[in-house]
């Protein structure tokens, strides 16, 4: 993965409670960025998992320790989620 170093000007408690070391900031930083451009669905979850090193399995847990939903649908999305298994089921293929 191609990469690019940035300096970034923290308040020292900002940077106190990022882990009390360059390192862990930064790794700290990636992750948070990371999971909020997953969370505004800017990235999917292969590309999350992708960036911070990991795989997409280890990418979900992660999302269950931090308590982010990893099925994050609309009461909407939900229901057309719902209408097209209905739709599946009726089909004579259907063997589920």
């Amino acid at each position: 993965m191609d990469t690019l170093t940035l300096e970034v000007a923290l308040p020292r408690d900002l940077f106190a409670m990022l882990g009390h070391s360059k390192p862990s900031a930064a790794e700290a930083m990636r992750e948070f960025s990371v999971l909020g451009l997953y969370q505004e669905r800017r990235i999917s979850v292969g590309k999350a998992a992708e960036l911070l090193g990991m795989g997409k399995r280890e990418f979900v847990r992660l999302l269950a320790r931090k308590g982010i939903a990893y099925f994050d649908y609309s009461q909407e999305e939900l229901a057309d989620e719902f209408q097209t298994v209905d739709e599946c089921r009726k089909r004579p293929d259907w063997k589920g």
